[in-house]
């Protein structure tokens, strides 16, 4: 059996969409029919290269989908043949298979991580996989595969903002404003929404932002303790990858307690400045891992956040793709057009 599926030959370069044939199924993998696939930040610095040097060359890409299950593998117990299920990149319950090898026309290996969904059909590791209900949509789920559970959940169990807090978030692109949801839901009391775009302020408004600051015409430091009365905030989540925006973030905060949330990633190798002194003070500074979250536990309950109509999902996704023009999708990422794109392959 073959997929089509967009591949990294060379860090710097456009993918190619290229057929592949697809393995044999090993103990503990499924094998996913993708649906839609979102389009997130940390896969375009991958492809520019910006996580250091790629020992995985030529791989496939994509960490957050939804789909339908085709077959089931040796071991899987989480999943059956037929299941529409969410893809995350957050390891879950269920059988770990790291990776797994396609091969091109020539008989060339490309290299494939525990999930990829920049594909028509995914060989993904049974943990990486949560069975949903048919009642959903999948259009919108595979923001539950890391943009909701790496933002809002900073907001649950990271930060576990609290409510009547003031919270900042630094870049409101996919996670910044999933974040925003999240604090929102947390019931935080002033959350001020921080980008250069104003498009992407405008949506983190309507997605429970109650302040916004365009950081290319308002000085945000200024702003801030504006809004404070030079106190500080309770929470100052980054979710940019600028270093710039990282001190400020943590700057930002209230001594005796204050929390920075780094959620962005920096080029490999580049780092940031903080004082030891706000430290001692009693500011906090702690990086995340996809949200902290149990993709088992947490999704779920993402789910019946958005049955019930609490959970917004549609508002994210601000323009669909076809898989072959996935490079326009990186693109249009890069120069902060897109709150999350979305890959359609039905």
């Amino acid at each position: 059996m073959k997929t089509l599926a967009a591949v990294l030959v060379e860090t710097s370069q456009p993918l190619q969409v290229e057929e592949l044939q697809i393995p044999a199924l090993k103990e503990g993998q499924v094998l996913v029919k993708i649906s839609y696939s979102g389009v997130c930040h940390s896969q375009l610095n991958e492809v520019q290269g910006l996580k250091g040097v790629d020992k995985f060359l030529p791989h496939t890409l994509g960490h957050e989908g939804a789909g339908i299950v085709q077959v089931v593998g040796p071991g899987v117990n989480k999943v059956n043949e037929g299941d529409a299920v969410i893809l995350t990149w957050i390891k879950g319950d269920g059988l770990d298979v790291p990776s797994t090898i396609y091969t091109r026309k020539d008989g060339a290996k490309v290299n494939s991580g525990a999930i990829s969904t920049f594909m028509e059909y995914a060989v993904v590791s049974e943990n990486r996989l949560i069975p949903v209900s048919k009642e959903f949509s999948l259009r919108e789920l595979p923001l539950l595969g890391c943009a909701i559970p790496t933002g809002a959940g900073i907001a649950f169990n990271t930060a576990k903002i609290a409510q009547g807090s003031s919270v900042a978030v630094f870049g409101v692109g996919g996670i910044g404003l999933s974040t925003v949801i999240g604090a929102k839901l947390r019931g935080a009391k002033r959350i001020i929404a921080i980008d250069i775009f104003d498009h992407k302020l405008e949506l983190a408004c309507s997605l429970g932002a109650t302040d916004t600051v365009n950081c290319k015409k308002q000085d945000v430091a200024s702003y801030i303790n504006e809004v404070t009365h030079k106190a500080g905030l309770d929470y100052a989540i980054e979710a940019s990858g600028n270093a710039e925006a990282m001190e400020l973030a943590f700057k930002s905060i209230r001594t005796g307690g204050g929390l920075c949330v780094l959620a962005g990633n920096l080029p490999a190798g580049k780092t940031i400045s903080i004082d030891p002194l706000d430290l001692i003070k009693g500011k906090r500074v702690i990086g995340t891992w996809g949200g902290e979250t149990q993709p088992d536990k947490d999704i779920p309950m993402y789910l019946d956040l958005y049955r019930t109509g609490k959970l917004e999902l549609s508002p994210l996704i601000t323009q669909t793709y076809k898989l072959e023009e996935i490079n326009q999708a990186l693109e249009e990422l890069e120069k902060g057009k897109l709150g999350r794109g979305l890959i359609e392959m039905v």
